[in-house]
């Protein structure tokens, strides 16, 4: 299946018709977290609940990096440009290892 494509078979939109809802760059957890919290406080028909762990790690300021705004507008160029390829092979291979480390950890835990 081709990304962008549904499971039923029919193309996603465009991009160009595609609504922009989403900013350019991803907000971190810790920004999210005091989003929240602000709405929360804002209106006062909601009730969201947030966990310490999630207040802590807020005050905190922990984020793991783990995205990379910079290399996703690189790719997002290179896709645009028509540059972007996919390495069938790394993906096929990442997705074996991932798949043997989920067996692997079912298998410890019993």
């Amino acid at each position: 299946m081709k990304i962008g494509n549904s499971p039923d078979g029919t193309a996603s939109p465009p991009k160009a018709e595609r609504p922009a809802s989403r900013k350019p760059e991803a907000a971190s957890t810790t920004d999210i977290v005091r989003q929240t919290a602000q709405a929360a406080t804002s209106s006062p028909s909601a009730q969201v609940a947030i966990s310490n762990t999630a207040k802590i790690a807020a005050a905190q300021g922990n984020d793991d990096g783990s995205f990379d705004a910079a290399k996703v507008a690189r790719i997002s160029k290179a896709i645009s440009e028509g540059k972007f390829t996919v390495n069938a092979n790394a993906i096929a291979d990442k997705l074996v290892s991932n798949a043997q480390e989920l067996l692997d950890s079912r298998v410890n835990k019993h």
